[in-house]
């Protein structure tokens, strides 16, 4: 079923309101998301490749720091807990985070491992190449105990988790267990936006975020139709504990499993599509900032929905301000960085 709710901007108004000044926990891989822009008119002499000609370099907010940064965009306070390198990119991304007026503080250093970071190299506005940085090493011991520290220092100040993994080691099974159960202990929900390697790991938690093709590997089925897109929510709530599960379907929408007859397909609102980089990024905050103003699961969904329709007309990783999410679209060409 889908929701009755008017897709006009009237109809959202007073739900986006909401999200403002709500405070939330970001956890998980924060990157650096790095873009090399430039044009391309000739082959290089040496190999049959093009000689991109570099003319401005931009930094943004990647992986976890970007749900912050779109927490913020939407009125949010976000409070970012991470792990950085030692290193140059560290810099970069404690400079952007300044420059997004959130806290760095919740950035723990392991001098043994790089910042995330992803190169991409955008040549006349189209994605040439990306380079990528990283360890996928679990984090050791004293590090998670300190991210624990700042965890527990934090939660007594928000009123919602966001988790955001991209299995770059940093949510490992004790520190993931020690961030969801005190979340529950506190009673916030927590959305979290999942990798398939350790799905079973995240309860007790509200609602999960995967894609399609994540939702058909975790719960072991062809995921062809409707029928099966929902059989395989069934899946996946059931393996958690009867999580809710938010399924993100690109052009096709999103499917949204509350309980055992409670589906709702909800279609896709993107006028133009330009990049997906970040979406989920983008969904994660929307839809935690929804649950944490009070919203309903279907009314945050409704909202995240749409504002991945407003992101994915946007180049580059970026951002989604209210008045974005109430026009339902981009309402000026915003460039990758700040």
């Amino acid at each position: 079923m889908t929701h009755p709710a008017d897709a006009s901007s009237d109809a959202y108004e007073p739900l986006v309101a909401r999200l403002s000044g709500q405070r939330i926990l970001v956890v998980g891989d924060v990157m650096l998301d790095e873009f090399f822009w430039g044009r391309a008119s000739r082959i290089a002499p040496e190999a049959p490749v093009p000689v991109v000609e570099i003319e401005r370099e931009s930094y943004v907010l990647g992986g976890a720091a970007n749900v912050a940064a779109n927490v913020r965009a939407l009125g949010g306070l976000p409070f970012v807990v991470g792990v950085v390198g030692d290193d140059l990119a560290a810099e970069h991304l404690r400079d952007t985070l300044l420059r997004w007026h959130l806290e760095w503080h919740g950035l723990v250093v392991d001098a043994n491992r790089p910042t995330t970071r992803k190169t991409r190299v955008m040549v006349n506005a189209h994605q040439m190449a990306r380079f990528d940085r990283e360890s996928r090493q679990p984090i050791p011991a004293d590090i998670e105990t300190a991210l624990m520290q700042k965890v527990d220092a934090w939660l007594p100040e928000v009123s919602a988790v966001a988790i955001s993994d991209y299995d770059k080691g940093v949510l490992t099974p004790r520190f993931l267990r020690h961030v969801l159960t005190h979340a529950r202990q506190r009673g916030l929900p927590v959305a979290l936006d999942p990798k398939p390697v350790r799905f079973a790991s995240y309860q007790p938690v509200t609602v999960v975020t995967p894609n399609h093709h994540e939702a058909a590997l975790i719960a072991q089925m062809s995921v062809t139709d409707e029928a099966a897109l929902e059989a395989a929510s069934r899946r996946l709530s059931a393996m958690l504990g009867q999580a809710h599960v938010l399924i993100t379907r690109g052009e096709a929408g999103m499917t949204l499993y509350e309980a055992p007859g409670h589906i709702h397909h909800i279609p896709a609102t993107a006028r133009e599509v330009y990049d997906v980089t970040g979406a989920g990024d983008t969904v994660l905050a929307t839809l935690i900032l929804g649950l944490s103003a009070g919203l309903t699961l279907c009314q945050s969904a409704h909202l995240a929905n749409r504002a991945a329709g407003v992101v994915v007309g946007k180049l580059g990783t970026a951002t989604v301000r209210p008045e974005e999410l109430l026009a339902g679209q981009a309402l000026a060409a915003t460039p990758a960085g700040r």
